[in-house]
């Protein structure tokens, strides 16, 4: 059996929950909150970040190399292509949306969503830049075609339905304005479309219910 650790406010966990229940795979869940100095959390992530998860091999943190081996055990439904360069062009996809997406918003976390002090106007100035020159970025890579990487499903989904709202979000209450959609990405019609699904649903629901970290 599978156990995924973390929390379900973690959009990196609900990346990979989203996963594990579009393949159908079993698993449980452990809350863990980040940062744990316990021996047993940090043998099996040692920066003590979530989401990782423990399986009868073994061990697995980050979360692209456990959505990685998920796909490798669990080959159906897939969650990349057969083709090799169109499954390349859906971890393409991901890294821009987990590393220059949502890595970049993330520094906006803290006064956005957790009472963190304002930032330097040279900081958010900074930090807006290179959010505007990495959003025109991934809307050069970007299909929405209905899915974020075309037809199909995909990994990239799992990352775009947990990451644009809050990418959307952070920008518009730490500059006053939405960049995903100043951009030209509707973020908001793409989560919809992918809201509709019994599986995202399950990850808003419990995203919703969990204890705050």
């Amino acid at each position: 059996m599978i156990t995924l650790h973390g929390s379900a406010i973690s959009n990196y966990y609900n990346k990979v929950k989203l996963a594990l229940l579009e393949k159908g795979v079993p698993f449980a869940e452990a809350y863990q909150v980040t940062h744990s100095t316990d021996e047993a959390v940090l043998g099996a992530s040692p920066l003590a970040k979530i989401p990782f998860i423990t399986t009868e091999q073994g061990s697995l943190c980050e979360s692209q190399p456990i959505m990685e081996w998920i796909e490798a055990a669990y080959p159906q439904p897939p969650l990349l292509p057969a083709d090799p360069f169109a499954a390349a062009k859906v971890r393409e996809l991901t890294t821009f949306l987990d590393w220059h997406l949502e890595m970049v918003a993330r520094q906006l976390y803290g006064p956005a969503f957790f009472g963190g002090a304002p930032l330097s106007e040279s900081n958010a100035a900074r930090i807006r830049k290179q959010l505007e020159k990495n959003i025109a970025a991934f809307k050069r890579l970007a299909k929405f075609a209905p899915f974020v990487a075309g037809e199909t499903f995909t990994q990239a989904d799992c990352s775009a339905f947990n990451h644009l709202p809050l990418v959307a979000l952070a920008s518009k209450m730490v500059f006053g304005e939405d960049l995903l959609a100043a951009g030209g990405i509707d973020h908001k019609g793409y989560t919809k479309f992918i809201g509709e699904r019994p599986t995202a649903q399950q990850v808003v629901v419990d995203r919703k219910a969990a204890p705050k970290m």
